[in-house]
């Protein structure tokens, strides 16, 4: 898998996806599975290569609150002395119950084992691990932390894996309640990695803002279907239309001060599984995507290689998608 394990003094397990261990393509596919608590299915398929020829991560799922929203959602901000700085996700967040999104829902679970996801550029030591056995109300034995940075290969699939988390959680900013939504697909272009932290973490935002596709299909009226279609995709963002590095260093490099709608797939469909209706709104923007990733043609591109008008295949001269079509 390309993951390192060790067990720290105070018999916790640490699970490096990427720091110092290689992780790779398949440790990230399972981290992102842990991050879901094993209840989507998470895989690598061949996409739409007009918009980007690698490889798209694609998540399923029959249970999106609870494999997305109470599990994969990044809610746990960890800070550990002067230079640990992580975000907390997974099963272990169940357990320690804290955060408004769960306490707003009264979602509190107990358990004699933790296990969770740490997206960081530093192993936890032996004082954070009882740390977090603490808040999750387990022994330091009993928890599992795996952790991968974002410029890694694993981190990077962890995070191109969220497509469907965005849209769920954009739903509930726009006071949809998560009841609604029956099941879930979502791809997304797998970004290359990157040393830079700031570049690494705007192509893994490009990769969602702007290059995914998210289908829900929901049980509610059209016409909320409608109104939310066009709510949802990333186009509906003040901060929408430039690689999400430009975003983040215009303001100061503070999430906090970006436009929270920004950050959401860039195409939704909403099937409505009382009616069969489907509603679309936004669109991959391909060329936003091959500039966040670098994409340079070598030599004469293959005819199948060639754009073709369509969403999310750059039919148009921007690289806009055009209407009428459908993402990857």
């Amino acid at each position: 898998m390309g993951g390192h394990v060790e067990r720290l003094s105070f018999r916790a397990l640490v699970v490096d996806f990427g720091l110092q261990a290689p992780g790779g393509l398949g440790a990230g596919l399972e981290l992102a599975a842990i991050c879901t608590s094993g209840l989507a299915s998470i895989d690598a398929i061949p996409g739409d290569r007009s918009v980007w020829p690698g490889a798209w991560i694609a998540v399923a799922t029959d249970q999106p609150p609870a494999a997305c929203m109470l599990s994969q959602y990044a809610g746990w901000p960890i800070r550990h002395g002067e230079d640990f700085v992580g975000m907390g996700s997974g099963p272990m967040r169940l357990l320690r119950g804290q955060e408004k999104l769960l306490t707003e829902f009264n979602v509190t679970e107990c358990a004699d084992q933790a296990v969770g996801v740490i997206e960081t550029e530093r192993l936890p030591d032996d004082e954070l691990a009882r740390r977090i056995a603490n808040e999750c109300r387990v022994s330091p034995e009993r928890l599992t932390l795996a952790v991968a940075p974002t410029r890694s290969m694993a981190g990077c699939v962890q995070i191109v894996a969220r497509s469907v988390e965005t849209c769920l959680h954009k739903l509930h900013e726009l006071g949809l309640p998560f009841s609604s939504v029956r099941s879930a697909w979502g791809v997304a272009p797998l970004c290359p990695p990157a040393p830079d932290f700031v570049q690494a973490i705007g192509r893994t935002n490009d990769a969602i803002l702007y290059g995914a596709h998210v289908t829900l299909w929901m049980d509610a009226a059209d016409e909320v279907l409608e109104s939310a279609a066009g709510g949802l995709p990333s186009c509906a963002s003040r901060d929408f239309g430039r690689p999400f590095a430009e975003v983040f260093q215009e303001y100061d490099f503070d999430f906090y001060r970006i436009d929270p709608h920004l950050f959401s797939p860039a195409e939704v469909l909403l099937i409505n599984a009382r009616t069969g209706s489907s509603f679309r709104g936004g669109g991959v923007r391909s060329d936003l995507v091959q500039q966040s990733f670098g994409v340079r043609a070598v030599g004469n591109p293959l005819a199948d290689d060639q754009p073709t008008a369509g969403a999310g295949q750059g039919g148009s001269p921007d690289g806009r998608s055009a209407p009428g079509g459908s993402s990857a």
